[in-house]
């Protein structure tokens, strides 16, 4: 086999190819006009023929698995002709090593020639491509030679070795330098996605960063024809030199590896240190550019995602790439999260209130969802990968288009700036681009589309004409119950671990009812309810009455509830000082053991909240209370048993209630003497 390299050439190399003078030979070549290219999914994809052309049994390993990318989906942006056609050039180039065609460097400078419209990181990407290629080929008829005809054939046509595991030492020698022609290729993209960063530099530093990059780009392209050009030599060895040939090529592809692996050591510390000082002004630059005032939120929309991408968003529902100013002057959430999102009872509450919410037609178009999934390590898993292909395509949010690519001072900003860590959170930025709540995701549970535009001060609002209802508890959860509490419906939400309990206290229930009493009944189990809740609610509908709410619905309701407790605590509300969340604790964190019941009517602020035990006492003796129902209605009624007047004589206690729904019509009972109230209308 010829030498592609010689002693001699070396030598000259030191002399000839002063870094400065090539520096500027390879600037000469470089016009770049705008083309864009994904070299990160490319070089995966060339990783993936690489990995099967040195493996002698292709085997479905799941971590490799990863590496498959289609050359169909990877764009070329900008450019006329076909990412392929582009592809099929350069390894035609690589190939032809003809005889007057010049020595590796010349050869190296044509393909910079070729490559002259494309960016840094897109010339070496697209070289290493059409190399694995060629590549590719070879090792697969080499492959199938022993057990397919047509490949001996082919192999024989082209005058290739009969033997593949002669070449061992030339093919090792050569995956070890086109491994570290990879690991070069990482640092590049890396080091041209950190430069557009728009942060302040330090222009020497920056300067003399580029001049590595250039000289690396050439070398590694250069690596790229002296391995095509043994590939291509291989053809018509005769069998006394098949030996020493391949000693010699081995020998000649570790001394570029020995080359090329010193500069990326010396380069990996360089990107990283560039790295290092890139992401803390890059934070520090969102933290003060998120202080200030825009007139619009297109600026901290592109800050955020838009350092790499042109199109860094995804419309999941129509499958389509965007632009952030397709999201200039909207509301827009971010929901930050792992790649699984949320539990899926959890995300279907949260598309209904978002997307199926009654209100959500008076704010259609105001408002839009970003999905930022962000991994558990500092590198994407395959499930991960999975999870977010899978509900990005299943979602109707806009999503990050390739959250692996998010900038880690990004990453870093949310999970300090935000308070990030495992459990999902909805920032809120406004219309000029300013942060105004940031958790809206409780808010959003319990009051969906209504919550708009999602601001710390409207969680205020809304909570400042809440009242402790049914309609609060149950808003939503399931379209009948919400119907029957705006009939104002009698209705017992009850749970319990107790079957014995549950048994009995229904069949009290069922007494009532018989005796003429309209009353709703609904289980609803225990906070975070589990399959014995699960085996519970079976047992239910199977015995004993047919349960409105399903398991999944059941635990919305506990959702619904805890995001309560989290919105009042988040606003500083403490159980003594605020009545709504005194009850939700009790029901999140009730231990009896027979279990609990709370009812009331319609849309009433008059609920009766009972532990297991003193309601069935309670409901044993109906036969004597049960005569006031038509006068107080249910919920009164229960309330004289379960607490008796307080004066033996006339009270004189008056409130004021405020006109709104809910006032409209039923009965007061007397806080003080618990009695009924006599009802006046004022007006103002």
């Amino acid at each position: 086999m010829t030498s592609v390299e010689s002693g001699s050439f070396w030598q000259r190399s030191k002399s000839n190819l002063d870094d400065g003078i090539l520096i500027k030979k390879l600037l000469l070549s470089h016009d770049p006009d705008g083309r864009r290219l994904d070299s990160e999914m490319l070089l995966s994809a060339v990783e993936n023929i690489m990995f099967y052309a040195t493996t002698s049994e292709v085997s479905e390993n799941p971590k490799e698995a990863n590496l498959k990318s289609h050359i169909s989906n990877i764009e070329l942006i900008g450019s006329q002709e076909p990412l392929v056609h582009t592809i099929y050039k350069i390894a035609h180039e690589m190939l032809c090593n003809c005889p007057g065609k010049g020595d590796l460097h010349t050869r190296a400078m044509v393909l910079f020639d070729l490559l002259g419209n494309y960016r840094w990181e897109a010339k070496v990407a697209l070289a290493l491509a059409a190399f694995a290629t060629s590549y590719g080929e070879f090792c697969l008829i080499m492959q199938l030679r022993p057990r397919i005809p047509l490949a001996e054939s082919v192999g024989n046509f082209k005058q290739l070795p009969s033997n593949i595991s002669m070449l061992k030492p030339q093919l090792k020698a050569l995956r070890l330098l086109f491994k570290t022609m990879v690991d070069l290729t990482k640092c590049i993209i890396e080091f041209e996605g950190l430069a557009v960063v728009p942060v302040e530099r330090d222009i020497e530093n920056l300067a003399a960063m580029k001049s590595v990059i250039y000289v690396t780009a050439y070398w590694i392209i250069r690596s790229t024809l002296a391995c095509s050009s043994q590939i291509t030599n291989l053809r018509a060895m005769k069998p006394e030199q098949v030996y020493s040939n391949i000693i010699i090529a081995a020998w000649e592809l570790l001394s570029l590896d020995y080359r090329l692996s010193s500069i990326y050591s010396r380069l990996r510390q360089s990107v990283d240190a560039f790295r290092q000082q890139t992401e803390a002004k890059l934070q520090q630059k969102l933290v003060n550019l998120l202080k200030e005032s825009h007139v619009d939120n297109e600026e901290v929309l592109q800050m955020l995602f838009s350092l790499k991408d042109d199109f860094p968003l995804k419309d999941c529902f129509a499958q389509e790439k965007l632009r952030v100013s397709e999201l200039k002057s909207k509301v827009v959430l971010l929901l930050v999260s792992k790649p699984d999102l949320l539990p899926l009872e959890q995300l279907f509450f949260l598309v209904h209130q978002t997307y199926d919410h009654p209100h959500r037609k008076k704010v259609e178009g105001s408002y839009a969802i970003i999905w930022v999934p962000i991994s558990v390590s500092d590198t994407w898993t395959d499930a991960e990968e999975k999870w977010f292909n899978f509900l990005s395509n299943s979602i109707p949010f806009y999503s990050v288009r390739q959250p692996w690519s998010l900038n880690s001072a990004v990453i870093n900003f949310m999970k300090q700036e935000w308070k990030y860590g495992d459990e999902a959170i909805m920032v809120v930025l406004d219309s000029e681009g300013t942060i105004t709540n940031l958790n809206a995701l409780d808010m959003v549970f319990i009051w969906g589309s209504e919550a708009y535009p999602f601001s710390l001060s409207r969680e205020n609002e809304l909570w400042d004409g809440q009242h402790w209802t049914m309609q609060l508890m149950t808003n939503e959860i399931h379209p009948i119950l919400t119907q029957w509490v705006e009939e104002g419906r009698n209705i017992c939400i009850y749970g319990s671990e107790n079957l014995d309990w549950i048994r009995e206290f229904s069949a009290k229930i069922k007494e009532i009812k018989d005796a003429g009493v309209q009353l709703e009944m609904i289980y609803v189990g225990k906070n975070n309810p589990d399959e014995h809740v699960k085996d519970i609610l079976i047992t239910i509908i199977g015995e004993i009455h047919s349960n409105l709410l399903s398991f999944t619905k059941v635990q919305l309701f506990w959702l619904r509830l805890e995001s309560m407790r989290r919105s009042k605590s988040r606003l500083g509300k403490t159980a003594s000082t605020d009545h709504i969340l005194a009850e939700v604790l009790a029901l999140l964190y009730n231990d009896d053991d027979n279990g609990w019941a709370v009812i009331g009517k319609g849309l009433s602020t008059d609920l009766v909240r009972v532990q297991g035990g003193e309601i069935i006492q309670c409901l044993n003796l109906f036969g004597q209370w049960g005569e006031n129902v038509a006068q107080l209605e249910f919920v009164g009624a229960l309330r004289t048993v379960l607490e008796p007047p307080l004066l033996d004589g006339p009270c004189n206690h008056t409130e004021v209630v405020t006109y709104s729904q809910g006032f409209i019509e039923g009965s007061i009972v007397c806080q003080k003497c618990k009695r009924l109230m006599k009802k006046f209308t004022i007006y103002q």
